[in-house]
């Protein structure tokens, strides 16, 4: 059983981080904090393949939203809480996306992102910083009870 956690349960993780980052649901905390507390690996390890899955799905929705402007750009959107919601994301551009760890809005703010072109680089490297803030945050948590 032990190997079994131990081999598997990393690709279990970063399975699970990143479907939970795309608009599917997932339960990569959980997996995460089960890992954590069997003590199969180092807490900083099992940060970067959570973070790496995540990213990665973060990625993906961002890859989606860039696809969908090539057939939907935002200039065709009439309806006023629409153009809000651009006109913010374009004000505070790539360093939004550190909110890209938050349920619910994080997702679809990933597929905004790249529907609005904002570019690969900086999306990367925002996602990757929320996202790794929110598992880390998660393993100190388990640290302290």
């Amino acid at each position: 059983m032990d190997s079994l956690i131990e081999d598997w349960g990393l690709w279990g993780l970063f399975l699970s981080a990143f479907i939970s980052s795309t608009l599917m649901p997932g339960g990569s905390e959980a997996v995460l904090s089960a890992l954590h507390l069997y003590d199969a690996h180092t807490p900083l390890f099992l940060l970067a393949i959570a973070t790496l899955g995540n990213t990665l799905g973060g990625m993906s929705s961002w890859l989606i939203g860039w696809l969908l402007a090539r057939r939907w750009p935002a200039k065709r959107l009439h309806k006023p809480s629409q153009q809000r919601a651009i006109r913010w994301l374009e004000r505070h551009g790539s360093p939004l996306l550190l909110l890209s760890w938050l349920p619910v809005i994080g997702d679809p703010l990933c597929v905004a992102a790249g529907w609005l072109r904002i570019g690969f680089w900086p999306a990367l490297v925002f996602i990757a910083i929320g996202k790794a803030a929110r598992y880390g945050a998660i393993l100190w948590l388990l640290k302290e009870f």
